[in-house]
């Protein structure tokens, strides 16, 4: 089942973490169409060494390059502004983020079946076990988020 929470906390050990402290990982990409493939290659490096079932680290790669991909396309920052990524694995599962400066809250659209774009969204609803986005706590830009329930190894 999905959930979308636009009001979700910045804290993303809360909802994931019981007992352990969480694995963190943070990067900071520029806002180009091919940080989406270098995100891709930091998380599945991540997740490797976290050593996260395959099934949830492939899943959580794509759902990953989606929101890049959006980020650098939607934001409409200046340039030389970055993309912050945020990667948490708490007890109960995988949580990601994906920080821009650019304004307003995706939402999920009805898209066409001719057009060859405007899924991602879509994707993301369908094969996370939540998701959302909020405004940032410092008054500019979003953070848009998923999280993939697994068992920690």
């Amino acid at each position: 089942m999905t959930a979308h929470r636009s009001d979700a906390p910045e804290t993303p050990e809360t909802p994931l973490s019981a007992g352990h402290l969480p694995e963190r990982a943070e990067w900071r990409l520029p806002n180009h169409p091919r940080s989406a493939g270098r995100a891709r290659a930091l998380l599945r490096d991540g997740l490797s060494a976290w050593k996260v079932p395959d099934a949830t680290a492939e899943t959580a790669v794509l759902l990953l390059s989606e929101l890049v991909a959006n980020a650098c396309r939607h934001a409409r920052t200046p340039p030389g502004r970055e993309i912050a990524l945020r990667c948490v694995l708490g007890d109960r599962g995988l949580r990601v983020e994906v920080c821009d400066a650019g304004d307003g809250v995706p939402r999920p659209r009805g898209t066409p079946p001719e057009d060859e774009s405007g899924r991602g969204l879509a994707l993301v609803a369908a094969l996370s076990d939540a998701w959302g986005a909020y405004p940032r706590s410092c008054g500019i830009g979003k953070t848009v988020w998923f999280e993939l329930c697994c068992p920690r190894p």
